[in-house]
């Protein structure tokens, strides 16, 4: 179960929220559009989450990786995002 103090930390500025709860973040990068559903398995430990990802909102989620906390899985996607922008600028600026 994902605490309470750990959902208050979702930035709203960086993600539009679709579903929090105490098994289920669901979210919308705002600076991708990517979305993305952290679902809390309480397994190994307490706040281990599974991290699934789709690019468009019709598109079917795909797994995307394992985190031991909200608080890392928010992180990884925010690398991701990262990740991504910097690659289609690399992809953009190689066709010029």
């Amino acid at each position: 179960m994902f605490r309470t103090e750990a959902l208050k930390k979702v930035d709203r500025d960086y993600f539009n929220i679709i579903v929090l709860d105490a098994y289920d973040v669901s979210v919308q990068s705002k600076n991708t559009g990517h979305y993305w559903t952290i679902h809390n398995t309480e397994y190994p430990g307490e706040g281990a989450c599974v991290i699934y990802h789709k690019h468009r909102f019709r598109h079917p989620y795909h797994l995307h990786r394992r985190a031991p906390s909200l608080g890392r899985a928010l992180r990884s996607i925010r690398k991701h995002d990262e990740w991504l922008i910097g690659h289609e600028t690399l992809h953009l600026s190689s066709k010029k």
